[in-house]
């Protein structure tokens, strides 16, 4: 008797796990340091190939982050939550704010391949040429790919200091064009101290190292956690039966946090779902809210 063939979800549990001696070890010097954070970007690298791993969203959330430790570095108290909120509750006209503005800017710079024309649209403020520019210092700039992006940091805020978002934004650039990577992937400012912006030449060279060694391994737990969340929101969209419901979810697999009205549903089709994903466990409602929810993978 034939039987039906069904194909098997992928596992999570066969993504690579990063080796405990990258994250134990303590570089002293800029070579030993240098070592740790090429061996993390490696490993990083076989996480980032695998198919089962959602990148759109991975990337969503750590722009999430990035915009989080930014606002930060500039002494305001916005954090994630406030952040998902002067995004993702934005209405037509208003104006997100400045915390907001850096959270629109890293998920612009991570939405698209890095190209000129996308750096561009997540930082208007600078014209073509001077971000071309500032990526062109790193072709100049000799050794691994962090220390090429360090160069771009630095030649960013020299020229303009207090610009720390697009420095950040371009030395991530920088970073994923040196790794052969399609897009940016936050990781320095995920490390990074706002003292050590004030950095410069092989101090700041040494700063980014350990900071991709403290970022790197943050990205993989969380790259982990997503693709065990996302296989199982796939395992149950079969039960769901509105119209609709498969492009909800498609939503669902590429962004961090998803307002109700967001989703290609009337209202209360897309409120019902949406509580319905979260009696099946498929997403969590973000904001503790009764009012004015979010939801996220």
């Amino acid at each position: 008797m034939k039987t039906e063939h069904i194909p098997q979800q992928p596992n999570h549990n066969t993504l690579p796990r990063m080796p405990t001696w990258v994250t134990t070890a303590h570089g002293e010097t800029l070579e030993a340091v240098a070592f740790l954070s090429g061996a993390a970007l490696s490993h990083m690298h076989l996480v980032l190939v695998r198919e089962e791993v959602p990148q759109a969203l991975l990337r969503d959330r750590l722009a999430l982050r990035a915009a989080e430790a930014c606002v930060a570095f500039s002494g305001r108290p916005e954090r994630a939550g406030e952040l998902r909120d002067a995004v993702h509750l934005l209405r037509p006209g208003d104006l997100p704010g400045p915390a907001g503005e850096t959270y629109m800017s890293w998920r612009r710079a991570v939405e698209r391949p890095v190209s000129m024309k996308g750096l561009h649209r997540a930082l208007p403020e600078f014209e073509p040429d001077q971000i071309a520019n500032w990526l062109d210092q790193c072709d100049a700039g000799q050794g691994t790919p962090v220390a090429r992006a360090a160069t771009v940091l630095e030649a960013v805020l020299m020229d303009v200091p207090r610009a720390e978002v697009s420095a950040l934004i371009l030395a991530d650039a920088a970073l994923a064009q040196a790794l052969g990577w399609t897009h940016l992937v936050p990781l320095l400012s995920l490390g990074l101290k706002r003292a050590d912006l004030y950095k410069r030449g092989e101090a700041l060279r040494l700063a980014c190292h350990r900071a991709v060694t403290t970022s790197v391994p943050e990205a993989v737990r969380l790259s982990l956690d997503l693709t065990r969340r996302v296989a199982h929101l796939k395992a149950v969209a079969p039960k769901l039966r509105a119209k609709g419901a498969g492009d909800a979810v498609e939503i669902f697999l590429t962004c961090d946090a998803v307002a109700a009205s967001a989703l290609p549903l009337p209202d209360r089709a897309a409120r019902r779902l949406c509580d319905r994903l979260v009696d099946l466990g498929a997403v969590r409602e973000l904001t503790g809210r009764d009012t004015f929810r979010l939801y996220g993978v």
